[in-house]
C-alpha cells in the first residue's frame, strides 16, 4: 500500500487542466436497492452491502471520474459503536471504505482500454463534518449541541484511521463553519505526509452555512500548506458562481461539487423541492474551479456530462 508524500493535484492539473470528481454515493446506493434509513446513512453499506459501494465506484469511473471519494462521509468511531462495534472494528470498517474505492480504481486501471486519454484516478478518504454523524441535518447550519473539544476529539479519532488508510487525499467535506475548519486544519498539522481538500456547505452566494464569509473561510484554508484544494459542496447550484467569484486569488485550486438544488428535510429524512436539469460546468470552470463534480442527488450521468463539457473547453 503506497501513500503519496507529495500533493497530487497540481501534478494532475498540469497534465489535464481539470479533474472530474464523482457524485453522490447515497443516491446511487439507494438506486441499487440499499436501505439507508439509518444514522450511519451510506456508511451502513460498509457493514451490510460493501459490494454495492464497489458497484457505485465502478459506475463513476466508467462515467469519467478522476477522483473517487470513499463511502466514509458519515463513518465514525462513535457511529459504529452505536451499532455494537468496538474501536478496532470501527477502524477496520473505515479502512474498508478506502479499500473498496482503491480496489475499484485498480480493477478499472488494469484494463488497457481505460487508460486511453485518462489519468489514473485518485482516491480521497471522505470525512464529513461533526453534524453529519448526528443525522439531524446540522451539517447545513453548524449549530452543534456539543463543545468544540468534543468536535475536535470526533475528528481526531477518524483522522487517525483514515490518514493512514492509503488514500492519495483526504476530503474534508460539507464543513459548515469557520471554527470547524480551523479545528480540521490544526489537526491536519499532525499528519504532515497527508494532503487534503476542504469544501464548505454554503447557505447563499456569500456565506457558509453557519454564517461566516465564504471568502474568509476559503482564504484561511487556502493558506495551509497541506490543503490541495478549497471549495464548495452540497450547496445549491445557483450559489456556486457567486461563491467562486468572491474568493480572489488562492495558493491552491478551487473546487465545486454542488447538490442537485433540492433541500434536505432532516425531520422527514428526504430531499424536497426542485432540482436543476444540469450542472453549469462551463460557468464554474470560467469562474476558476478546476475540480468539478456533484454531491447529493447527482449521479454518473452528471459525471459524464461534466467530463464532456470540460474536455470541450480545454481541447
Amino acid at each position: 500500500m503506497y501513500h503519496w508524500r507529495v500533493n497530487p493535484i497540481p501534478i494532475y492539473l498540469k497534465q489535464q487542466g481539470f479533474l472530474v470528481l464523482d457524485g453522490a454515493m447515497a443516491t446511487e446506493l439507494e438506486r441499487h436497492g440499499a436501505d439507508l434509513d439509518d444514522p450511519l446513512w451510506s456508511a451502513r453499506c460498509l457493514i451490510e452491502a460493501p459490494e454495492l459501494i464497489g458497484r457505485v465506484h465502478r459506475d463513476y469511473l466508467d462515467a469519467g471520474a478522476d477522483i473517487l471519494t470513499s463511502a466514509t462521509y458519515q463513518a465514525s468511531v462513535e457511529g459504529f459503536r452505536g451499532r455494537g462495534f468496538d474501536l478496532l472494528q470501527a477502524a477496520e470498517l473505515m479502512r474498508a471504505g478506502v479499500d473498496l474505492a482503491r480496489q475499484a480504481r485498480d480493477m478499472f486501471w488494469s484494463r488497457i482500454e481505460h487508460r486511453e486519454g485518462r489519468l489514473k484516478p485518485l482516491i480521497a478518504a471522505s470525512m464529513g463534518p461533526f453534524g453529519a454523524s448526528l443525522h439531524d441535518g446540522s451539517e447545513y447550519h453548524g449549530n452543534y449541541a456539543a463543545s468544540w473539544s468534543e468536535v475536535e476529539s470526533f475528528h481526531h479519532a477518524r483522522l487517525d484511521v483514515l490518514a493512514a488508510a492509503g488514500a492519495e487525499l483526504l476530503a474534508f467535506e460539507t464543513i459548515p463553519s469557520l471554527k470547524e475548519a480551523e479545528i480540521l486544519l490544526e489537526l491536519l498539522n499532525g499528519y504532515p505526509d497527508s494532503y487534503a481538500w476542504l469544501s464548505f456547505s454554503c447557505r447563499d452566494g456569500m456565506h457558509v452555512s453557519h454564517g461566516e464569509s465564504f471568502r474568509e473561510c476559503a482564504r484561511l484554508a487556502g493558506r495551509h500548506p497541506q490543503v490541495a484544494a478549497v471549495g464548495v459542496n452540497c450547496t445549491a447550484p445557483r450559489f456556486i458562481g457567486p461563491l467562486l467569484g468572491c474568493v480572489g486569488d488562492l495558493a491552491c485550486p478551487l473546487m465545486a461539487y454542488p447538490n442537485s438544488g433540492e433541500t434536505w428535510a432532516a425531520a422527514d429524512n428526504r430531499w424536497v423541492g426542485e432540482g436543476v436539469a444540469s450542472l453549469d460546468t462551463a460557468a464554474w470552470f470560467g469562474a476558476g474551479a478546476r475540480l468539478i463534480g456533484g454531491c447529493c442527488r447527482t449521479g454518473p450521468e452528471d459525471t459524464a456530462r461534466i467530463r464532456a463539457a470540460l474536455l470541450d473547453m480545454t481541447s
